[in-house]
């Protein structure tokens, strides 16, 4: 039985703690496989508003994958009604829109947003929103989430879960002629160990922690969060401090940008600007930690991670998507520290 429409809103449990459910759709891109690695057969939906999104958009042009192999769409930060026409659906999520649209309000009407050059409509399937691609996956979860990686010639979803679509990236298409930067490796097999140690706080106290603060009901549920979030940015900041100081290391695990400094990066990168406000993430902000900011500029010197910020998408998701968290869609002026 399908699950009903909903949103990150919608998950909590009892004591009003944000609860992330799975993401539905796993498959993966392999030779031999049921997806197999081929030029033009795969599409990337994302949002450069969302963390996960953004981050697989950077891999893909940190690989070298986007063009000929992977072509990609970019819909408009703003969420709006899913099914305008249906007054018994209130979803709301993304959808697309063209450069030079009429500006677009949030789902309460308030606000005005506009169509710039950076969105790039559905030419594959034609979809108006990504919750129309997962009803031609015959989708069953009711969360239509970005990214979403698409299968062309099979017209389905091959995987929604933003960390194995890094992966997919990182190896699936190393073998072919496809890829431009096979020696690029997000994901090193003897730096994993220490990545993954890292992981085990890094995404439920900071990628997923800010969304805990953000979206708790209850003030214990945030206190938590909030608490649990800060004692690990003092950690991550020591941690860099000795890489760099005592190990010469630049990045989490060594001098290589890899996996857990994209992810690491996107939810920084969104703190200052967003995360402090809209979240109340007010124990510090990231000028204040001076290792980490400087992690943060290492990460966008890459061209292919500065090319995947717009911080105005950024503040424009967050600011316009959420009516019961920003009834008028009121945006701040300030982008947080500068970048470099």
């Amino acid at each position: 039985m399908a699950n009903k429409a909903h949103t990150a809103l919608d998950e909590m449990d009892d004591d009003g703690k944000f609860q992330r459910t799975d993401a539905g759709y796993h498959g993966t891109i392999e030779p031999g496989g049921r997806f197999e690695p081929e030029a033009s057969r795969y599409h990337l939906y994302i949002a450069l508003g969302c963390p996960w999104a953004a981050g697989t958009l950077a891999a893909l042009k940190y690989k070298g994958l986007d063009g000929a192999t992977i072509g990609y769409s970019i819909v408009h930060p703003t969420w709006r009604r899913t099914k305008p026409n249906d007054p018994d659906d209130q979803h709301t999520g993304w959808h697309f829109r063209s450069p030079g649209d009429d500006p677009v309000s949030n789902a309460l009407g308030n606000g005005s947003f506009e169509c710039d050059d950076a969105l790039i409509p559905d030419t594959v399937n034609g979809a108006e929103t990504i919750r129309d691609l997962y009803e031609m996956s015959n989708d069953k979860t009711g969360k239509y989430s970005t990214p979403v990686l698409w299968c062309k010639k099979e017209k389905t979803i091959v995987c929604n879960e933003s960390l194995e679509i890094l992966k997919i990236f990182d190896t699936a298409f190393n073998t072919t002629d496809l890829v431009e930067h096979p020696e690029r490796k997000l994901f090193k097999d003897e730096e994993m160990k220490e990545a993954e140690a890292l992981n085990e706080f890094i995404y439920p106290n900071v990628n997923n922690g800010v969304y805990r603060c953000g979206f708790a009901k209850s003030q214990k549920a945030y206190a938590e969060a909030h608490t649990q979030l800060f004692a690990s940015l003092d950690r991550l900041e020591t941690h860099l401090h000795v890489n760099r100081e005592n190990l010469g290391k630049v990045f989490l695990t060594g001098n290589d940008f890899t996996w857990i400094d994209l992810r690491l990066y996107m939810t920084l990168v969104r703190f200052d600007p967003v995360y402090v406000t809209y979240f109340k993430t007010s124990g510090n902000r990231i000028r204040d930690y001076p290792c980490l900011l400087r992690f943060l500029r290492d990460c966008y010197s890459i061209p292919e991670v500065k090319a995947t910020t717009n911080l105005k998408h950024i503040k424009m998701h967050y600011f316009s998507s959420h009516p019961t968290l920003n009834t008028y869609g009121i945006i701040p002026e300030s982008n947080g520290p500068a970048l470099e």
